[in-house]
């Protein structure tokens, strides 16, 4: 009797330690990634972007590689809100495999306008709204880390008047810092 008492504290304690190990390999395989969005000055009174998604491109050494989605705080975010200093986060806390990241991109909505002299005006896209706004990042993502990505959205470079009342979004935005955390 005490003979498979013994047995099955045995093949728990084997099992335990097999789904600690597991489980601290799965740990040491991913890290995290944290995206917030800051601000240029501007000349208007507001400048509202629709981002959608943010996606990352990332490749490790198991062969896996392509465009993963993050979980993206998805809105119409006024630019002008996001000065000195002032952030925002558009992708928090999200967990990757460990590897290296090379590009970031933002996919637009079609809710983007700005404000000159109290009047509203929207922002044309081009190929933005298919394609996305791609950034280099090129940074590595190792074991537990937390890696904070922020960039600077340039409103006042990004706006272009047509003549004509109209105006087009062709965005300026550029890798600010990127923390490791």
């Amino acid at each position: 009797m005490k003979r498979i008492g013994i047995i099955k504290i045995t093949v728990l304690a084997v099992l335990s330690l097999v789904f600690a190990i597991s489980c601290n390999k799965t740990n040491e395989k991913t890290g995290y990634l944290r995206v917030k969005m800051t601000d240029a000055p501007g000349d208007f009174d507001s400048v509202f972007v629709d981002i959608q998604q943010v996606q990352v491109h990332i490749s490790n050494n198991v062969g896996n590689s392509g465009w993963v989605d993050l979980n993206t705080n998805a809105g119409v975010y006024n630019l002008l809100e996001l000065q000195n200093d002032i952030t925002t986060v558009l992708a928090d806390t999200n967990v990757l495999p460990v590897g290296d990241l090379q590009q970031m991109r933002l996919i637009l909505g079609s809710n983007n306008s700005v404000v000159i002299d109290s009047l509203t005006y929207p922002l044309e896209l081009t190929s933005q709204t298919n394609t996305g706004l791609k950034l280099n990042i090129n940074t590595t993502i190792s074991p537990n880390d937390l890696v904070e990505v922020l960039i600077d959205f340039d409103a006042a470079a990004s706006i272009v008047e047509t003549g004509q009342g109209k105006y087009i979004l062709k965005p300026v935005i550029k890798v600010e810092s990127i923390n490791y955390l």
